[in-house]
């Protein structure tokens, strides 16, 4: 990538994700347990090969640790990408590169765990477009990578992105608790003006994804989408800090706001592409 301001974007994008991951793994908790104390899936498993009992499994400490284990390991591993992020070059990008794809790969594993855990909503799967995809495009854009596809695989996940969240605040989905929360703490609202607002948040979404494609709207659609994907990330600890204990606040709420950050900056990596292809075309 021959834009240096749109590949440092970039890169503080997919470094955000990885440290917000790697913060909510090493601290907080994880959806692993959706998959591992799924008794449809794996109960003729520990039953059948590791003859326990379900009950003694889903209830052994052993299998909390392990469970555990999995989690602070993938922590690590989204540390150690992030690190790479930071470091990777073309001259080290052949070594620095695995971390990053291995932690690409758990980023798109950890999708389907929250979706497994969202009853199989497929927005919530999409929603999640952005973070774990933009580790491998920052791959691509170490590699001379077609400045045009660039720019439509960003688009694309972008309007997927957006598209997605607009479901459930729209209402397509069950609206979440924590969209209405946090609405209210912010506005100081009533339930009804929450939803009311959220309603008209995911109409405007839904257009979004279609004008970021528009040749004569894209422009403005992405502002848009840089505003509001980096409010949206704020709004995690804004909604949700208390002066009575603010450390415990931060500690707890601002990995949310780390790892979406990049929703808003995300749309700013195609604008600037799109400002450098404009003045090429005018040289």
């Amino acid at each position: 990538m021959k834009n240096s301001k749109a590949l440092l974007l970039l890169k503080v994008s997919v470094f955000l994700i990885f440290i917000g991951r790697a913060w909510q793994h090493l601290f907080w908790d994880a959806p692993y347990r959706s998959f591992f104390w799924d008794e449809s899936l794996l109960k003729l498993v520990i039953t059948g090969i590791f003859t326990i009992s379900w009950k003694d499994y889903v209830t052994s400490s052993t299998t909390d640790n392990f469970i555990q284990g999995i989690i602070r390991s993938n922590g690590i591993l989204y540390l150690i990408a992030a690190l790479c992020v930071i470091t990777i070059n073309k001259t080290n990008k052949k070594i620095l590169k695995f971390p990053i794809i291995l932690g690409g790969v758990s980023l798109i594993i950890l999708a389907v765990l929250l979706t497994k855990e969202k009853f199989y909503h497929g927005a919530q799967f999409f929603e999640h477009s952005i973070q774990f995809g933009l580790p491998f495009v920052l791959l691509y854009g170490y590699k001379n990578f077609d400045q045009e596809k660039l720019i439509l695989v960003l688009k694309i996940l972008i309007a997927v992105t957006f598209f997605s969240h607009g479901l459930y605040a729209f209402g397509f989905y069950p609206v979440p608790g924590t969209f209405v929360d946090m609405v209210i703490q912010i506005f100081g609202c009533s339930e009804s003006v929450a939803i009311t607002f959220l309603y008209i948040a995911g109409i405007i979404d839904f257009v979004l994804a279609v004008l970021i494609f528009v040749p004569k709207t894209s422009t403005y659609a992405l502002w848009y989408a840089v505003g509001w994907g980096i409010l949206t990330a704020l709004a995690r600890i804004t909604a949700n800090f208390y002066v009575e204990f603010p450390l415990q606040s931060i500690h707890q709420n601002l990995h949310e706001t780390v790892y979406r950050l990049p929703h808003g900056l995300t749309p700013l990596v195609v604008i600037y592409l799109i400002r450098k292809r404009t003045s090429q075309h005018f040289r």
